[in-house]
Formats: C-alpha cells, structure tokens, sequence
C-alpha cells in the first residue's frame, strides 16, 4: 500500500490512490457537493437562468460587451466548426491567449465537445509551450498572432514536429502555413452540433503548474471539480467584478466561466495596467477585484495620484506570497476590506474570503476553511499535530484535483483517504483559521506565478561559466518575491548578471523566471549530506552578508 522513504516521504501505490479518489467521488455526489453535471450542461441551464447578464471585455483599452446569450449562442456555434475538424470528447485543446471575448467564447466550444481545455499562461515560453503540447498529446492549439509586441504564431513553427497536433489556430489577421484563423474557423458552421454527453467526472481541464520539478506539472480536473468551485455560496450574488488575471491562470480561467453559469456580471482586462483598473472601477462601479499585493498597491497608488475613486469597492480578495498586515490595511483605509485566501491549481479554494472577518483574522491569517474542506497538519513522519502545532498542511474537499497528468508524481502527492501533500507549512488557530507560516516547496512566487528553483538551475547550469548554481526567493515589496541567483563560477570564470540575462533570453523560457539578482560566491552552506542549505542563503540575502560585491540587482523589464 505504501512505501515509507524515510524524511517523512512517503509513496503510495497507485492502486491506493486510485481506489481512495473512487471513494471520494461517491461521498461529494452523496453529500451534495457535486453537482453530477457536466459543464456543457451547467452551462445550457445558466443561459436560462441568466441569459441578459453583460460582460465587459477590455482588449487593449477596446470594449466589447456580451450578453450570456452572446457567448452560449457563438459557443456553440465554435464548437460545431471544432466537431468539423475532428475534435471531440477527451481530445486536448491548448489556448495560450489573453482574458479575451473569443478566449471565453473558444472555452465554451471546448468544453460543449466534451474536450478537455489546456489554458497556458501568456508568460510560457515556446521551451515551455513545446514540452507542455507534446506531454498532454495536445491534438489543437490555439494562440494569438502578436500581442504585446510578442509574435507569438512565428513560435508556432516550434510546435509542427509534435506528432499529436494535427491544429493550429490563430486568433488574429495574421496566418502561416499550416495556421487557421479564427475568423474562417467560425464560418464552418455544423448543423448537426449536439452537446457531447460527456461524465460528470471526465477529466476537462489539464492546466499546467511550476513546482518543485523543473519541468511543469500537468493538474488535472473534472466538471465536479470545476462547478463546485465555481458554485461556491461565497461567490453568490455578489458581482460587479473585476478580473485583470490572465486567462491562462486557474483563477483567472474561473472568471471567464462563472458569469455563463452563476450570472456574476464581471468586467475583464487582457493585461494588468493599474491607472486604467482604477478608472475602470470608477466607470462601471466595480463592487469586487483582487489580486496579489502587486494589484493593490498599485491601483493604490495610481488612485492617489489621479485623483480616481474606488469607493464603489466592497471587497478586496489578496492571494499569492509575502502578503503583509499593512498591505490589508491599507486596503481598509481604502474603504474597502481585503483579506488573505489560500488555495493552488491543484486545491483551488481551501480558504474563503469573509470581508465581515475582523482585521486580526483577515491580516493575520490565510481564512476560515471553505464549506466541505477539510485540513491537517502533520510532522515530518506523518503523525498529526495537535491544535496549534505547526507542521505540512494536509488537504481534501471536493474541489481537489484528480491527480497530475504524470500518475508518478501523484505517488509522493497523496497520502492514504486522499488527503494532499501541499507543502505548506503551517496551522490551525484556535477559531479554526488556516495560518501559512512557510512551504516545504522549492519555489518562488513572483506576483503570483510560481516559479520552480530547479528549473531556473537547471538552466544557469548550461552556461559555460557556472560551476554550480543555487537560486532562493528575495523579498519584494511589489511583486512579492524575486529570483536570486548564487552562483560558484567555474575556476578563472567569471559572470555578469547581463550575460545571466542573456542566457535565459537564447533559452526560449519565460522572462519571468529570469534571475534579477546574481550573488556570486566562493561555496555554500551545506548539510552533512551535501545538500545547499538555501535558507541560510536566503537569512544572508536579508542581512546583506552574501559574500564578494560583484552582483547587483536587476532593474531591466522583466514583467508579469
């Protein structure tokens, strides 16, 4: 049943995994947290109930407003023209494309086929977007032609040699060889489009993740899944939103679905730019936003600045690292309450969002448990800790994810019942409130997006001057957290940060994960076993004593 390694890891056999995952199935559907229903269906009952509720999309400061109806109606519409190009159920349909009109519209079609969206961050690289393609067998691919100043379909010509993806499609004027637009796609109306008659606990979305491997991991979730996070009662009734988080991004890709079938009327940014946030809030009275702490202070800031109101906020919901007390403050002074909340791809919603909550609760710890959730905390071998005790958090409930799309990795992931390794570190208070104190995760969260350390490593280790390479989170005031680079150079080597730049520039990886700040340094601390004791690096790091001066911090354009 299980192997234990020793260290507290321990390994379950899939035949465990599996069996437990089949158990908690049944109980969600019998307490009624599922519900048993796919999203194709969710979503021909939501235009129902709300086929007048108007969204707003913002594609570089143009608006184009859209019914319930709108959506339903051209989603269908899409979905018969993919039915055409051979797509259907369990099929993988990739999207790498901003929080746009025809993003909602594409995720409608793919899901009425009974296929399964694969969103990907716009940050991702063509190193990135080829590994993921080819690892999900990925038969479509969808992508902008350039946005941003990012010629994103010249990347495409990485992806012909993958054998599953037999599609290519553009949204945009541009083509090239092999490449559908979007617009020509839509004329290829199907007559004879029927909803697919998929599983309630089909797989439908595959999003990948940065963790502590190098190379992403693959989340896997059902329509259950989905629709009970979306359903939850905390998100009742309670638009106007607003949603400047990339399409591609779990939370992000949430809000795109839950108008069609809560009918939470939201208005969409494609990129985030915190002075035209702030007058959309103005403009459109926006009741409900949030973010990481980069979202807040800056809209902060910008409002100050331009004399610009937000007093229509009544909520302000902060996830992501490094959120601060004063950070929540703020906010109130605003005159409008923000809160910490905690969840991940793979456990979307542990945690919820209660403006009521006292400043205590709201500043100083991650939430109240969501209806249905549950938590443990337990020591390095496993054994649970009392209340109070402060050890890995421990989750279930019935918006945990099915498993990654590699079973291997699910083996050290779940520990017998099904509860999930998160690799946090924290505890329960006395009120029941979840406090995150630290993560056993060997990764960076840079304004929200994690970051593994491995892979950035990894990468350092290809350069030529590099003889080894330890990379740790620095403290941010904005985005959270950065990357910082400790780096031995090889003997009569030496490196520049602008050369680490550079190198990750010709790896084709996400700017993002960039180093913007190289320490270089004679050796490590390191355990007896030979391992780099990172935490001792990062206690330098805040003390300033990390060795010779010859870094110094990047201030260049790495953005979100």
């Amino acid at each position: 049943m299980k192997k234990n390694l020793g260290e507290g890891k321990i390994l379950l056999d899939l035949e465990t995994i599996v069996a437990d995952r089949s158990d908690l199935q049944r109980r969600w559907s019998a307490l009624g947290y599922f519900p048993d229903k796919t999203i194709s269906q969710a979503l021909a009952e939501g235009i129902e109930r709300h086929p007048d509720v108007r969204c707003v999309f913002y594609a570089n400061a143009k608006a184009r407003t859209a019914t319930n109806r709108d959506l339903y109606r051209e989603g269908l519409r899409l979905a018969g023209a993919l039915r055409q190009l051979g797509l259907g159920r369990g099929d993988v349909v990739a999207l790498q494309l901003p929080t746009w009109y025809e993003t909602a519209v594409l995720y409608h079609a793919v899901f009425h086929i009974g296929a399964v969206v694969l969103p990907m961050i716009h940050i991702y690289g063509p190193a990135e977007v080829a590994f993921i393609l080819e690892q999900s067998k990925a038969k479509a691919f969808v992508t902008p032609d350039i946005w941003r100043g990012v010629d994103y379909l010249a990347r495409c010509a990485a992806y012909r040699e993958i054998p599953t993806l037999d599609h290519i499609v553009c949204v945009g004027e541009a083509t090239g060889q092999g490449v559908v637009r979007l617009c020509d796609l839509n004329s290829r109306r199907a007559d004879d489009f029927g909803p697919d008659q998929s599983d309630p606990n089909d797989i439908c979305l595959l999003m990948y993740t940065s963790g502590t491997t190098s190379a992403p991991k693959g989340v896997r979730h059902t329509h259950n899944t989905l629709l009970r996070e979306w359903g939850r009662p905390t998100y009742a009734n309670r638009g106007l939103y607003l949603s400047s988080l990339p399409a591609g991004h779990y939370t992000g890709f949430g809000y795109l679905m839950r108008p069609s079938i809560y009918g939470a009327s939201t208005v969409f940014m494609d990129h985030w730019e915190p002075k035209f946030a702030a007058e959309l809030i103005q403009r459109h009275k926006v009741k409900h936003s949030g973010g990481t702490p980069i979202f807040l202070l800056t809209l902060a800031r910008v409002a100050e600045e331009n004399g610009l109101d937000l007093s229509s906020l009544e909520s302000f919901g902060m996830g992501g690292a490094s959120i601060t007390p004063s950070q929540i403050e703020l906010a109130d002074k605003m005159g409008f309450p923000a809160a910490r909340v905690y969840g991940s791809t793979e456990h979307p919603t542990v945690t919820c969002f209660d403006p009521d909550a006292p400043f205590e609760k709201r500043a100083y710890t991650d939430g109240k448990l969501d209806e249905g959730n549950a938590v443990r905390v337990v020591d390095d071998s496993g054994h649970d800790l009392p209340r109070g005790g402060e050890g890995e958090i421990l989750t279930i409930g019935p918006e945990l994810f099915v498993g990654y799309s590699d079973p291997e990795l699910d083996k050290e992931s779940f520990l017998p019942g099904g509860w999930f390794r998160t690799g946090d570190i924290g505890r329960l208070d006395a009120d029941g409130y979840l406090v995150i104190t630290d993560r056993k995760k060997d990764i960076i969260i840079r304004g929200g997006e994690n970051i593994s350390s491995k892979a950035v490593e990894e990468i350092l280790s290809l350069h030529e001057a590099v003889a080894e390479a330890a990379v740790t989170a620095m403290p941010d005031p904005t985005y959270g957290e950065k990357v910082c680079a400790f780096v031995i150079p090889k003997p009569g080597r030496s490196l520049s940060l602008e050369e680490v730049i550079a190198h990750f520039g010709r790896s084709g990886v996400a700017r993002q994960i960039t180093p913007e700040r190289l320490e270089i340094v004679d050796s490590f601390p390191r355990t007896p076993s030979g391992k780099v004791k990172k935490f001792e690096l990062a206690k330098r790091l805040a003390r300033g004593a990390v060795g010779p001066s010859r870094s110094k911090p990047y201030r260049g354009g790495v953005d979100r």
